[in-house]
């Protein structure tokens, strides 16, 4: 990833963190994304990040201190879980696909449920 982006700075994958927002977009040697720009970065996909050798991302500058970035990262956060309960609204909470929305829930929580 070369090029400056506008309000984003490139890090080392050591120094990202979770709730941190990607200013561009991460692909790996083939091309093929594997998250978008915009993506909140949570402990589970750090930790694929880091098993595919990834080194470096553009994260949004200085949105770590930024209330603006992290109300916005918790709306993104909110949007995707009401997505999730739309997709899985007519699935039975007794069955395997409640297992499923839940699991995925807390992959979009970043493990935090």
């Amino acid at each position: 990833m070369s090029g400056d982006v506008p309000g984003g700075r490139e890090i080392a994958l050591e120094q990202a963190q979770e709730g941190m927002l990607l200013a561009q977009a991460l692909s790996d040697a083939g091309g093929a994304v594997l998250l978008a720009q915009g993506a909140t970065l949570t402990a589970a996909n750090l930790a694929a990040l880091r098993r595919r050798g990834v080194e470096r991302c553009w994260i949004v500058a200085g949105e770590e201190d930024d209330p603006a970035a992290q109300a916005h990262a918790e709306q993104e956060r909110a949007r995707r879980l009401e997505r999730l309960a739309v997709l899985f609204r007519a699935t039975p909470p007794d069955g395997p696909g409640a297992q499923l929305l839940a699991l995925l829930q807390r992959y979009r929580q970043g493990g935090q449920a």
